[in-house]
């Protein structure tokens, strides 16, 4: 949640960069804090609500001031995104033990400040990726929740990349690193990131 709040902080002080990192360090957070909280047998509703409330802090508000300019439509984007963010918390349970039914928001909150880096800024790109994000968030499809520190060493592995990457932040391919890890759970769900895999 802190990080949220620092990005939001960062884009309504014109600090994108700072925004778009901060975003991602987010990402990183809340892929460990799920693991860290049971390693210390520390989970418990409130700790549930918390989390929600980081997430949508984080990957919808944060993120979709990445979206923001004068223009009314992009504002009016800024908010569906929002929305769809706070739908995909709310109403998208599937009901299946480690499944989820639409995109989580921790991946194209990912795929949306890598490439709004990447890019830097092009608000043209940034619509359509945004647009698309929208659409797989509140999709009814079907995505793996695996534990990625509770699972094998490979994606322990990829974690410690994405780790790695936060100190390589001046550097494009460090943005690379997390839009082709974000994309990959997107393309191959169950092949590559089932927790059965």
């Amino acid at each position: 949640m802190v990080m949220g709040m620092a990005s939001i902080l960062s884009s309504l002080n014109g600090h994108h960069h700072a925004a778009c990192w901060l975003v991602l360090i987010g990402y990183l957070l809340d892929l460990a804090d799920g693991a860290v909280a049971r390693r210390l047998d520390a989970c418990s509703a409130l700790g549930a609500k918390l989390d929600d409330f980081a997430d949508f802090t984080t990957f919808g508000i944060a993120t979709s001031l990445l979206l923001r300019t004068p223009d009314l439509l992009d504002n009016i984007l800024c908010m569906c995104y929002v929305l769809s963010v706070f739908v995909r918390l709310c109403f998208f349970s599937s009901g299946i033990p480690f499944m989820y039914r639409g995109l989580p928001c921790i991946y194209s909150s990912a795929i949306l400040a890598s490439a709004s880096l990447l890019s830097g800024g092009n608000m043209a790109v940034l619509r359509v990726i945004a647009v698309a994000m929208i659409l797989f968030m509140i999709s009814q499809n079907f995505y793996p929740h695996d534990r990625v520190l509770e699972s094998q060493a490979w994606k322990k592995a990829v974690y410690a990349g994405g780790v790695i990457m936060v100190f390589c932040s001046s550097f494009p391919p460090a943005c690379v690193y997390y839009l082709l890890w974000s994309v990959s759970y997107i393309l191959f769900p169950t092949s590559l990131w089932s927790s059965k895999v």
